[in-house]
């Protein structure tokens, strides 16, 4: 019966993944509204939750994700938000690179 309820539940995590790295801007927007994960992360401020929905939401979840599981930000977590800061980057500067060709 144990086996059941972790394949059914399995899943979940990695769609969860998939929507963030695809649409990032939408699931902050959905994080705001439906939860307190990024008020808890970010103190109830509201400049840097803007800021990173605009510039480095990526990196934004993944902070916020780190700061509400009680983790430090160092060691491997420090690479987790590494990781998200190349992904936001890369999209940036893909853009960017698009622009200037045409």
């Amino acid at each position: 019966m144990k086996s059941a309820s972790i394949a059914k539940s399995g899943p979940m995590p990695c769609i969860f993944l998939i929507c963030m790295l695809l649409f990032p801007r939408l699931v902050l927007l959905l994080m705001w509204f439906f939860s307190t994960y990024l008020q808890r992360a970010f103190h109830g401020g509201l400049l840097a939750p803007i800021l990173g929905f605009i510039f480095l939401p990526v990196t934004t979840i993944v902070y916020a994700w780190e700061v509400n599981s009680g983790m430090p930000t160092s060691g491997i977590n420090l690479l987790w938000l590494l990781i998200a800061v190349i992904i936001d980057l890369g999209g940036l500067g893909g853009g960017a690179r698009r622009r200037s060709r045409n």
